[in-house]
């Protein structure tokens, strides 16, 4: 089992964040994110958003430290990758 997050540079909220995912499975990574304490809420599309704060926490526990850009190629090649206008969001219904 591999997690993997990047650095927390992307702004909002007032405040930076990071993508964490997998290159295994959702299930995996929603294994992982539940373990950390994160809310499923937190989950977009394929990844999960963690704030800067909790960074450190992610890797103590075991996300392998990776570019914003290796994150993107690790869920191309899982065939994870899920890109935004692309999937209904969570609820919405499809006709």
């Amino acid at each position: 089992m591999t997690i993997y997050i990047d650095p927390p540079t992307w702004p909002g909220h007032g405040r930076l964040w990071s993508h964490l995912v997998s290159d295994v499975s959702y299930d995996e990574l929603h294994a992982f994110a539940a373990g950390l304490g994160v809310p499923r809420r937190a989950f977009e599309r394929d990844h999960y958003d963690i704030p800067d704060q909790r960074y450190a926490d992610a890797v103590r526990a075991g996300a392998v430290e990776v570019s914003s850009r290796e994150v993107v190629r690790l869920l191309h090649a899982a065939g994870l990758r899920r890109p935004k206008g692309r999937y209904p969001s969570p609820g919405s219904r499809s006709s």
